[in-house]
């Protein structure tokens, strides 16, 4: 997929930070000039984690040549050389791609040839600027850092191939990544962060703790959830349904696929298109015949096509045109049905299904349903990004004047989940349309996207919600919020999105009648809190580092009775039976190994609550509590320890 261009309003609003990482990217290519100097330079911006510039150059650059690359680095920041920006002319531009001094330390013999397509591609009438460091410049629309020296700490990471513009008919690039940060105590930590969520990696942990798996057979990115991870989903649901059902949300059900004309409708097909499955066409009976037909025709045609005919016989065009005629009739049989790549354009027709008048609203349908993206095979990765998925979805119709009420209760709903998962810091990416691309990445009604943005920012600043917001990111149908969350260790993750649709709800027809007996449409907010269970638990097993509180744990309580003695092992199951005739996820283990290999064990699968039954606990009516992370928390009465364990999980603990 083709990378879309960055406008100079989203360029100026880099942060600091980022702002460190793009002038550490011009560094990176000023060093590997220095260097290998026919090095011919493509993009070179700031990511989420650092920057990385794409080079075109013979020799294959690998961490071995890290430390030469990093050596020439120093010497230009020691240098501390302005960052001096310069506004040329297209004209100019063009002039100075053509002689190689676009990316590079001097003219040269060949052309800039990255920077030379890409100044034609520069919109007429936007200004075209020049960033300069010392001897390097390069085509740039910034900003950066004052100063080589600002950069305060930085290393190359990595090295990949890419393809130009992210298309891969263009020619493959070495992609050189970094990352920089203002000083060094914050790359140290960073780091750090790095190492510690290596052993977090939910794709370690849960092959280990065989909460879900991935099978060649299945196909790649479809998880398979194993009876472990199963419990995480339903607890999930569980706390979903329960909150829900509170707030005043009807559940819904359906079904996996539908016909192309649903998501024509609502505008997915085409524009969704991509990231949607192929379809499947369905021929009845009675049209199979006509098929065969028409096949048969086509290939009489193009035969004569490819060679009976020449193209200067009078014939030609004609058998031309009805070939095209046969393919469109081909093209026209039967139903072609599309796996389900979003819950929306169900629930709109379920809300159409029945008439609706102002008393109805808010009409909140709520669903876990199961969606199906073609992600493409290289952006698969665990459980973060599938193919198959299943959405805490749920679709509000309500008026204009009950909107704040709604959206507000909706990240209302959000705080209270991150409480629960203890989830302390947060952001909302308030994304907004781009007034330039009505019609064409957005649907193009200018007043309903300021007045349902101005509507959207009330609400955020009201309700004293930190966010930031985005232009050029909404949904092609209304603004919208993505919600990103830090884990424990304080990485970053996306895990659930709210968004507005003022669009969509017409082209179903969606109306309900007013106090005044007339019809209006609907409001729809599209809110999915917990993301799909994919991504959310994904998220949870690295937040836990696998370690679940109690309420979420998949083996709740484990009873390690002290030796297989009868009495001990009758006491033991007891304890299993009455724990498990609550709800409680309990097991025994009631093998002949010593006690110090139970615990074991237990500890290595990250149990979280060991009983442990010695002679002392059986004669005293007690157990000998354990708690995975905090160790022996010593002998309790059974009564006071069954009697925790059951307020723990109702009240979900953290």
């Amino acid at each position: 997929m083709a990378e879309e261009r960055k406008t100079l309003e989203q360029r100026h609003q880099m942060t600091e930070l980022e702002r460190i990482r793009h002038s550490a990217a011009h560094v990176l290519a000023t060093a590997i000039l220095k260097i290998w100097p026919e090095a011919q330079f493509a993009a070179g911006p700031p990511v989420e984690n650092g920057f990385y510039y794409d080079v075109d150059l013979p020799h294959r650059i690998s961490p071995e040549d890290f430390e030469k690359i990093e050596a020439e680095m120093k010497k230009e920041i020691k240098a501390n050389n302005v960052f001096e920006r310069v506004e040329v002319t297209r004209d100019q531009a063009l002039e100075d791609a053509r002689k190689g001094r676009l990316a590079g330390l001097s003219e040269r013999s060949e052309p800039s040839k990255f920077k030379l397509d890409i100044v034609q591609g520069i919109p007429e009438g936007e200004p075209i600027s020049y960033y300069r460091n010392g001897d390097f410049i390069d085509l740039c629309a910034g900003p950066h850092v004052m100063r080589t020296g600002n950069i305060g700490a930085f290393k190359l990471t990595s090295v990949a191939s890419a393809y130009y513009k992210g298309d891969e008919r263009n020619p493959q690039l070495q992609r050189i990544y970094g990352t920089a940060f203002k000083n060094k105590t914050e790359m140290e930590a960073y780091f750090t962060m790095l190492e510690e969520a290596k052993k977090r990696d939910h794709r370690k942990l849960g092959r280990e703790m065989e909460l879900f798996c991935f099978d060649d057979d299945v196909g790649p990115g479809l998880p398979l959830w194993l009876p472990r991870g199963t419990v995480l989903i339903e607890e999930l649901e569980k706390l979903a349904k329960e909150t829900e059902f509170a707030a005043g949300y009807q559940r819904v059900r359906t079904p996996h696929l539908a016909r192309e004309n649903m998501y024509k409708t609502s505008g997915h097909l085409p524009y969704y298109a991509d990231s949607m499955f192929p379809p499947m066409k369905l021929v009845e009976q009675a049209e199979k015949d006509q098929e065969l037909q028409l096949w048969v025709e086509k290939m009489e045609l193009k035969q004569k096509l490819d060679g009976a005919l020449a193209i200067e016989d009078p014939e030609y065009g004609a058998v031309r045109d009805r070939f095209k005629v046969v393919e469109r009739a081909l093209e026209a049989i039967g139903d072609r049905y599309y796996l389900k790549a979003m819950n929306c354009p169900h629930h709109h027709k379920l809300y159409a299904a029945v008439p609706h008048s102002y008393r109805d609203l808010p009409l909140r349908l709520a669903e876990y349903g199961t969606c199906y993206r073609y992600e493409q095979s290289g952006e698969l990765f665990g459980l973060m990004r599938v193919r198959s998925m299943q959405m805490n979805d749920s679709h509000i119709y309500c008026t204009e004047d009950q909107f704040e009420q709604e959206f507000r209760a909706v990240n209302d709903m959000y705080l209270k989940y991150f409480k629960i998962f203890g989830i302390d810091k947060y952001l909302m990416r308030f994304s907004t349309h781009d007034p330039s691309k009505l019609g064409q990445k957005f649907v193009d009604q200018p007043e309903l996207w300021l007045k349902t943005e101005d509507m959207v920012r009330g609400v955020l600043q009201r309700s004293g919600i930190n966010y930031v917001e985005v232009p050029n990111e909404a949904a092609f149908y209304g603004p919208k919020i993505d919600v990103q969350v830090w884990s424990a260790i304080g990485r970053e993750f996306t895990i659930a999105t709210n968004q507005v649709d003022f669009a969509v709800p017409s082209r179903f027809g969606l109306v309900y009648k007013t106090r005044e007996n007339t019809e209006a449409t609907p409001l729809c907010i599209h809110r999915a809190p917990l993301g799909t269970h994919e991504r959310f638990i994904g998220f949870l097993i690295e937040h836990y580092a696998g370690n679940f509180p109690l309420w979420l744990a998949p083996e709740q309580v484990r009873v390690l009775p002290i030796g297989d003695e009868a009495p001990l092992v009758e006491y033991a199951q007891g304890i299993v039976t009455e724990l498990r005739a609550q709800g409680v996820r309990a097991d025994l283990d009631a093998s002949s190994d010593k006690i110090n290999g139970k615990i074991l064990r237990a500890e290595e699968r990250k149990i979280h609550t060991m009983l442990v039954i010695g002679k002392r606990d059986l004669e005293a009516g007690a157990v000998s509590l354990r708690v995975h992370g905090k160790g022996n928390l010593g002998a309790k009465p059974r009564a006071e320890v069954i009697a925790d364990i059951l307020s723990a999980i109702r009240e979900r603990r953290a």
